[in-house]
């Protein structure tokens, strides 16, 4: 019974603590926004060679960490660097094929049924942003706007084509740069974000359409949603 006693007065005590008003001043000092993301994209080709179109739906997701560095007294300013990773696909009419060692590029003729016609891309990422925010320590839902710079490398990259007579696959082609860069932006209220990212950089090093060369670019733009 008395051990009874003890335990009863420790809890009131735990409880009693716990009730005190916390030092918003003293934790406010040491706020940051270090978070996780998560985006998912519509992706768009630019600068497209006459006669290849997109098809269908071509996505990208994006998934990483950042971690935040803010820069005034009341915290509403940061720097961000971070580290992610990125898959991103286009489906468009522009063949990739490999006849005896040798990439060449076609367009599916107009009236060809095919299955599947698409470059896959894989990255690992680094973002660096500006953020302005109106958060505070006391709540996290809040206005933001943030603009960046991605310096993304390639781990993989793989085109597949598939029709009913043929199907063949081609992966890391040596013709895509392996470092990509671009601009990106990110605005929204609490965890809602929209998203755009404009890359700078062509896709292609190398190869040639009807003896031109190959110059795309991606605008992607959608959602990103950033978590605590």
């Amino acid at each position: 019974m008395q051990n009874f006693f003890k335990i009863i007065l420790l809890l009131s005590c735990i409880n009693v603590f716990s009730q005190e008003e916390p030092n918003f001043s003293a934790v406010d000092s040491l706020y940051r926004e270090d978070q996780f993301y998560f985006g998912v994209t519509y992706n768009a080709l630019n600068l497209r060679p006459k006669d290849v179109s997109q098809n269908s739906f071509s996505t990208g997701l994006n998934i990483g960490f950042l971690r935040d560095f803010p820069i005034n007294k009341n915290r509403t300013f940061a720097i961000a660097p971070g580290l992610g990773l990125s898959y991103n696909n286009y489906k468009e009419n522009l063949v990739v094929d490999n006849v005896g060692g040798s990439i060449n590029y076609s367009i599916i003729p107009s009236g060809v049924d095919y299955e599947k016609n698409k470059l896959a891309l894989y990255f690992v990422d680094l973002p660096i942003e500006f953020r302005w925010r109106t958060s505070t320590f006391e709540s996290h839902k809040f206005w933001r706007v943030y603009t960046g710079f991605k310096l993304s490398y390639l781990l993989l990259s793989q085109s597949r084509y598939l029709d009913a007579n043929q199907n063949f696959k081609i992966d890391n082609n040596p013709d895509i740069n392996k470092i990509h860069y671009g601009a990106y932006i990110s605005a929204g209220y609490n965890s809602w974000n929209l998203y755009a990212y404009y890359g700078l950089q062509n896709m292609f090093k190398n190869g040639s359409l009807n003896g031109n060369p190959i110059e795309l670019s991606t605008l992607n733009v959608g959602l990103m949603f950033y978590i605590l």
